[in-house]
């Protein structure tokens, strides 16, 4: 059974202030948000810079493996669409993404969408009206990989967020979102 709106709400600023304390620079109100909401990064994304644009950079199908699995409620084996992508305004990346779709989950629309075009997932989420809810699993900080920091052209940490949306109580993705610390700082 989920939790209530206040006991999520709760465990966000606990998680948050968990991962601010152990770091030696104070978060901006703009990270904290992008890190903590349980709405469309997209839509925040959109307020801030103007319609941003989505480029996929990976995507293709894959058997889940039993950590991916694990990701999306799911078994070993099962067909899902694995998907990286970036979201930018004009050349300023602004987040990276990898996501976990487990494809029996989804409508034959919704899987033509999600292959088909650079379509953030919550706007596909609001053109088909899917009811759904974000649980965000972690909030932390990790070293910048090869394709972050070309990405990114930096070497800084990232600060990162890892999530489930849930329609009818099941696991319809699972998305990572990861921004360098200095990101959206100054807005």
């Amino acid at each position: 059974m989920p939790m209530n709106k206040n006991e999520a709400n709760k465990r966000l600023i606990e998680k948050i202030n968990t991962v601010e304390d152990s770091y030696p620079k104070n978060f901006s109100n703009t990270q904290k948000i992008l890190l903590t909401t349980d709405g469309s990064i997209t839509a925040i994304l959109d307020v801030l810079y103007g319609k941003i644009t989505l480029s996929t950079l990976e995507q293709h199908f894959e058997d889940a493996t039993e950590e991916t699995a694990k990701l999306i409620n799911a078994e070993a084996g099962d067909l899902i669409n694995f998907r990286e992508v970036i979201m930018h305004k004009d050349d300023e990346n602004l987040i990276y993404a990898i996501s976990y779709i487990p494809l029996k989950r989804l409508t034959d629309e919704i899987c033509s969408d999600l292959v088909r075009a650079d379509i953030p997932i919550g706007r596909i989420l609001k053109n088909y009206n899917i009811e759904s809810r974000r649980e965000i699993n972690n909030i932390y900080i990790e070293k910048p990989n090869k394709t972050l920091q070309e990405l990114f052209n930096t070497t800084e940490d990232m600060l990162a967020r890892d999530y489930a949306i849930i329609h009818k109580n099941e696991i319809l993705m699972w998305i990572k979102e990861v921004f360098p610390v200095s990101k959206f700082t100054n807005i």
